[in-house]
């Protein structure tokens, strides 16, 4: 027996010669291949020439039949077809079925506006899928590259690292927020009194600086921080018992306004707009599993984590020349 070397074989001629022993006819195999009649022939050829065999021989009452090792083939070749096509074709993903541990970087913003509502989710679609929430870090780039990481919340202006891709999953806006009965929480807020105020800021990477910042800047304000804090939950309880303030995103205020007693007022700033995004590595980019969770993600936040489409755009208090 001659040993057959698969690098040497053209394995477009499969279907080819499927079609040949399905048919038994040169012309009717062409046509379901999308070949002319004499690449049929050709390939017919090449096929004899590499297994060593006829297969079709010639029948006495016209037509053709199908040789000894033909009929042996014949009955291998539509499985091993079947079987070559699962090798290009991607997964059949069922959610149900998955059982995985799914890490995601975030904030307890995230934890407390999303995760309920997303466990709730997957405890009926995706009941093997467990998620954790872990905190942001210096090195979260280098724990998304290596796979250690799947997923990671940002707004857009964050700037990605080359590679990673990002998709928005709600918008919300800056809302100023201070206790009911704040000296301030019956007048009009103007930007010089962001200097005036203490604030509550929020430290995410170990700095409580912020694109806010950057805008006061530009109009010789500094705020003093006097109180930095890790958590979101942790500034809204802070400014409900002093004088202080803070600038956070509204759908988070919002839900615990009536619970610390809470004012919220729109800020005078320039820009108060806060798209928020998924962010994943290219390591994880073709992963069926985490696209299916995004898309999730996407649903859950549009009622959990994203302003009404009703709740009126924060104006600039001050002429755009003086920006």
């Amino acid at each position: 027996m001659r040993d057959v070397h698969l690098a040497s074989v053209d394995l477009n001629l499969l279907p080819a010669l499927e079609a040949l022993l399905r048919r038994k006819n040169v012309s009717a195999a062409a046509a379901d291949v999308g070949l002319s009649q004499p690449a049929m022939s050709r390939a017919l050829a090449r096929l004899r020439d590499v297994l060593g065999d006829v297969l079709l021989i010639r029948a006495p009452g016209g037509g053709y039949a199908l040789s000894p090792r033909a009929e042996a083939l014949a009955g291998q070749l539509a499985g091993a077809l079947d079987q070559v096509k699962a090798v290009f074709q991607p997964p059949v993903f069922d959610p149900a079925l998955v059982e995985r541990t799914v890490r995601m970087v975030g904030l307890d913003t995230h934890a407390i506006l999303l995760a309920p509502a997303l466990m709730a989710r997957l405890a009926k679609e995706a009941p093997g899928i467990n998620i954790r929430i872990e905190n942001y870090g210096v090195d979260m780039i280098h724990r998304m590259e290596t796979g250690q990481l799947d997923l990671a919340f940002a707004i857009s202006t964050t700037p990605l690292p080359p590679g990673a891709q990002s998709e928005p999953y709600g918008v919300d806006r800056l809302v100023l927020v201070m206790r009911r009965d704040h000296p301030m929480a019956k007048k009009k807020w103007t930007i010089e009194d962001y200097g005036r105020w203490d604030q509550v800021g929020i430290s995410i990477l170990g700095d409580a600086g912020s694109d806010m910042d950057a805008q006061l800047a530009r109009f010789g304000i500094q705020r003093r921080m006097a109180l930095v804090t890790p958590t979101f939950i942790g500034a809204v309880a802070a400014v409900a018992q002093t004088d202080m303030v803070t600038t956070i995103g509204r759908v988070f205020a919002a839900r615990f306004a009536d619970q610390f007693g809470l004012v919220l007022k729109e800020p005078p700033l320039p820009d108060v707009k806060l798209e928020t995004t998924i962010v994943w590595s290219r390591v994880r980019g073709a992963d069926p599993v985490l696209a299916w969770l995004r898309a999730v993600i996407r649903e859950v936040a549009k009622d959990t984590m994203s302003l009404p489409s009703n709740v009126r755009e924060t104006r600039v208090s001050r002429p755009a020349e003086n920006l």
